[in-house]
């Protein structure tokens, strides 16, 4: 079993970066599609936990169905939040990385770097072309 695991998304560049991120590190993840393999409530709950952010944080705002469902509504507590959630899977924000060293969303991608247990192999930049770390494997400044 992998000591890393991804809830990601292939469609979404940011969880293309992480998820090459850690790779770049000499590390196959266990890498769950969360829209066709949803995460339990239990462990919906647990990854709000283990990032230590409230749960809206990991609710993805940037979507339409967000505004639809009036999921900006303060009053909504977290179990209907998870509902929503476990109804609508697009709605979780991505990408959630955990790792022995702990558990976040990665975004930007180059987030995952504090959390992974091993260094970066080589170079990597971006899809985009930013470049994230350099030949010696170190994180580029500013990023």
């Amino acid at each position: 079993m992998a000591d890393i695991t991804i809830y990601h998304n292939p469609q979404c560049g940011t969880s293309r970066n992480t998820l090459a991120l850690i790779r770049n590190s000499g590390v196959e993840p266990e890498v769950i599609e969360y829209l066709q393999t949803p995460p339990t409530r239990k462990t919906l709950h647990q990854l709000a936990a283990q990032t230590g952010q409230p749960l809206r944080e990991l609710i993805r705002s940037k979507e339409k169905l967000y505004a639809e469902l009036e999921l900006d509504n303060p009053a909504l507590s977290d179990e209907q939040l998870i509902a929503a959630m476990l109804t609508h899977p697009i709605l979780i924000n991505r990408p959630i990385v955990v790792t022995p060293l702990g558990t976040r969303l990665c975004r930007p991608s180059e987030a995952v770097l504090d959390i992974l247990p091993k260094r970066q192999q080589g170079a990597f930049a971006k899809e985009d072309g930013e470049r994230v770390v350099n030949d010696k494997g170190e994180r580029v400044a500013g990023a």
